[in-house]
């Protein structure tokens, strides 16, 4: 067994599968799940995913071999000011942040001798659902988890953590935060942001009703992940801003070269990057075993 006791702070999708999985591999023998909600932290004992619960974070960490934090990033440093007096000596800490550098700069400012025990963690797993409700087990098999231990990180806190994801069904990588946060503002950030933007202009729209009414599977697929939480991707794109308006500059020029295309009928050069945009997006496909990632990463 891994652990004795797993504290989760923050039972939702990703918290609350996490928990689920931990139980399904055998890795710990009793799970304290935290967080705000009194009312879904009981449905969370109700549905087995935690053996029992507080509300006050320090409680629940207390007695804790390992620390999960999986609640929105604005909630990190005040979290982990709240547990440093009351940690093991021994005690693990990780994350689920969709962004490192701001999680790791609070770590640095919060944790004092604890930091080289905090191993910053992200599943590039998820839904567009949330809720402890809508947790299950299987949500990180085969999917990636990045690390990005720092430079003075305990080596045998990380292979601890390491050897949780893999047993809990994850690919495990390593990345340093830089590189972490400039993927992520591509791959996950920039997307959801668009998503976002768009349904928000078409819903301001004069015909906004037939818009909807006869918008078909390619506008349910691109919008998708505009139905995951507000609040968290809210806080996932300031946490990731320097990164996030880097990428999306970049963007914003290419979206003039397909503009400038349209306006002029330039019909080959549209059909070029179209093209180029199939090849680039099977390629992916064949590298995630012909099928889409349905991941909405939290």
């Amino acid at each position: 067994m891994l652990f004795e006791n797993v504290t989760i702070i923050g039972v939702g999708l990703i918290g609350g599968s996490l928990a689920r999985a931990l139980k399904r591999a055998g890795l710990c023998q009793r799970i304290t799940g935290c967080g705000r909600s009194e009312g879904n932290l009981k449905r969370a004992v109700e549905l087995g995913v935690i053996d029992d619960y507080s509300i006050d974070p320090p409680q629940a960490a207390a007695d804790a071999d390992l620390v999960v934090l999986a609640t929105p990033l604005s909630t990190t440093e005040n979290l982990l000011r709240e547990l440093a007096p009351v940690l093991k000596a021994d005690a693990l800490i990780t994350d689920v942040g969709s962004a490192k550098g701001s999680v790791v700069a609070a770590a640095a400012r919060t944790l004092g001798e604890y930091l080289p025990r905090f191993i910053p963690g992200h599943p590039i797993a998820g839904t567009e659902q949330s809720g402890v409700e809508h947790s299950f087990a299987e949500l990180f098999d085969e999917h990636v988890v990045i690390l990005t231990p720092l430079p003075d990180s305990d080596a045998e806190a990380v292979e601890r953590i390491r050897r949780m994801w893999k047993d809990c069904g994850a690919r495990v990588i390593t990345l340093d935060i830089e590189q972490h946060d400039r993927v992520l503002a591509a791959t996950s950030h920039l997307p959801h942001l668009l998503a976002y933007a768009l349904v928000d202009c078409l819903a301001k729209m004069e015909e906004r009703e037939e818009i909807f009414r006869f918008a078909a599977g390619g506008f349910r697929d691109f919008t998708r992940i505009a139905s995951s939480s507000p609040a968290m991707w809210h806080d996932i794109c300031l946490a990731n801003r320097d990164r996030l308006l880097d990428v999306l500059d970049e963007f914003d020029r290419h979206l003039a070269a397909v503009r400038t295309a349209l306006a002029d009928n330039d019909g080959e050069r549209l059909l070029a990057i179209f093209r180029r945009a199939k090849t680039a997006r099977d390629g992916f496909l064949e590298t995630r075993g012909g099928q889409a990632a349905l991941d909405t990463e939290e």
